[in-house]
């Protein structure tokens, strides 16, 4: 039975930070809301207790009984998770006089399995309003800061084990928090540290076996990591019951139907079909301008071409996606106990439209934990690397109307863009790339001649997860010579300007 950890959500903005530290030190874990009853299945090892926007002496604070919990398994407290536990047990919180937000250094008071391995004068980062000012009869101090008497604390051992510390050991200012965090995770909750991505496979291509049995699988593959990923432990679980299929929309990037095609053929052994459909993408799309319309146009055509060519595969029952944690975790609201829950866009609404049950291996795995179990699965690299790209395609890199003749032209000058960020080893140092064409014409000059042709924008930004992003600060040569390189030799384009906008209050695409 494989370990977990449970880390409870009180809305803090950290906690996905809390699971990526714990699933780092290859323990299992999951996030669920606060208000959700704690099952106490045999394979949970511990708790964890978030921190949360919300003060522990408001009205509404958010509370989970933790005397309840350190009965059963040992219970870490992360800032709000000590200030509950402080003042369930009948300590004091208060507001502190000034708000300690940033750098603090967290001092020793005491020697403990917790704080094992941790220097003095350890880098830890505040994030706070309230302060502990007294703990609670029967527990023991362990560390302090220049600014605060209490920044971690233990319950002497008696009817269970807790532990809590005020600042946030999960994010990466705290530069010796992830230490805690395993302090916690195996000295603490004895956890064996066995969830690799070799474990998670075997468990997983077991468990797929048991749930599909000998049923057929369809599922849409877009050359992305998520659904590469999901269709090659689908396919080494049943084989070719899986059938995928890979549309041409005719806004992929240059080469992309042709090469994808290919690796999954010939590399993966995949089963799957390439449905070429360019030619009806374009007439679709003609005379579209608004994005949420061109938006729409691929979305419905998309699932018209999926579900005809799935009413040619007799028997399917099933239907495979690349759902990933981010997409299901259920996150607090910040303005109360209701949760929101963000929904997984890559195939719309199929499941309800084909009432298909649903395959989705990756639904547990960050977008890290995707990659590192593809390396495994022996994906190519140039598959596993690849930047996000938009479901849309170039269809939202191109302002205004659609035309083949456009999609060429930004084909090419993003070919050239993404080959040269490759050949100056600067790929990997971004998030993702790309080039906008724009719908405007400008006057240049090349040779004797006068041109009036179209500017290219190209946009590159650093980001770890895509929620927020700066745009990256390539170097000048480099940009230089990818201007003349597009100008150069892509004929149709005299300009290239490059997007300094971060997100926010910009998007990472222009549409």
């Amino acid at each position: 039975m494989t370990e977990k950890i449970l880390i409870l959500d009180f809305g803090s903005q950290y906690t996905q930070l809390i699971a990526r530290a714990v699933r780092e030190a290859n323990v299992y874990c999951e996030i669920t809301p606060y208000h959700k009853a704690v099952v106490f299945e045999p394979g949970l090892k511990g708790i964890i207790l978030s921190g949360s926007p919300f003060s522990v002496n408001d009205v509404n604070a958010p509370e989970v009984e933790i005397r309840e919990l350190i009965g059963k398994v040992p219970v870490l407290g992360v800032c709000y998770g000590a200030q509950l536990t402080a003042k369930q047990f009948g300590g004091k919180v208060e507001k502190s006089n000034k708000r300690e937000y940033g750098r603090a250094y967290m001092q020793k008071i005491k020697e403990n399995v917790l704080l094992n391995g941790m220097s003095e004068n350890s880098q830890v980062w505040m994030s706070h309003g309230d302060s502990i000012k007294e703990l609670p009869e029967g527990f023991e101090l362990l560390a302090v800061t220049e600014s605060i008497p209490v920044a971690a604390f233990r319950k002497n051992e008696g009817d269970g084990v807790l532990y809590a510390v005020q600042f946030h050991p999960e994010v990466y200012h705290s530069i010796e928090g992830k230490k805690l965090i395993k302090n916690f995770l195996v000295e603490v909750c004895g956890c064996a540290q066995d969830w690799t991505p070799a474990h998670f496979i075997t468990d997983t291509v077991a468990a797929l076996k048991e749930q599909i049995g000998d049923r057929k699988v369809i599922m849409a593959l877009s050359g992305g990591v998520d659904s590469t990923v999901a269709a090659t432990l689908i396919h080494k679980a049943i084989g070719d019951n899986l059938y995928g299929i890979f549309v041409d929309n005719g806004v992929l990037r240059k080469g992309e139907f042709e090469q994808v095609l290919k690796t999954y053929k010939d590399n993966l052994h995949l089963n799957v079909k390439g449905i070429d459909a360019k030619a009806r993408f374009y007439g679709e799309l003609a005379g579209k301008t608004d994005p949420e319309d061109k938006r729409k146009v691929i979305g419905r055509l998309f699932i018209d071409i999926f579900q005809e060519e799935a009413a040619n595969i007799e028997g399917i029952e099933m239907l495979g996606q690349g759902t990933i944690y981010p997409d299901v975790i259920e996150s607090v609201s910040v303005h109360g106990p209701s949760v929101t829950i963000k929904s997984h866009h890559n195939v719309g609404g199929l499941p309800e439209k084909m009432h298909l049950g649903l395959v989705e291996p990756l639904r547990y795995l960050f977008k890290d934990e995707v990659r590192r179990v593809g390396r495994e699965l022996g994906i190519p690299d140039e598959l596993l690397d690849r930047h996000p790209f938009p479901g849309p395609g170039l269809a939202i890199r191109i302002l205004g109307e659609i035309t083949e003749e456009k999609v060429k032209l930004l084909q090419e000058a993003d070919y050239r863009y993404t080959t040269g960020l490759k050949e100056h080893n600067l790929y990997k140092t971004v998030w993702q790339a790309g080039a906008i064409l724009l719908p405007v014409k400008s006057v240049g000059v090349m040779g004797d001649e006068r041109t009036y042709e179209y500017t290219v924008a190209l946009r590159a930004v650093t980001s770890v997860d895509g929620m927020t992003a700066d745009w990256a600060h390539l170097p000048y040569d480099f940009l230089a010579y990818i201007s003349n390189e597009i100008i150069n030799n892509v004929r149709g384009i005299n300009r290239v300007v490059y997007d300094i906008s971060s997100k926010p209050p910009a998007t990472i695409e222009w549409e």
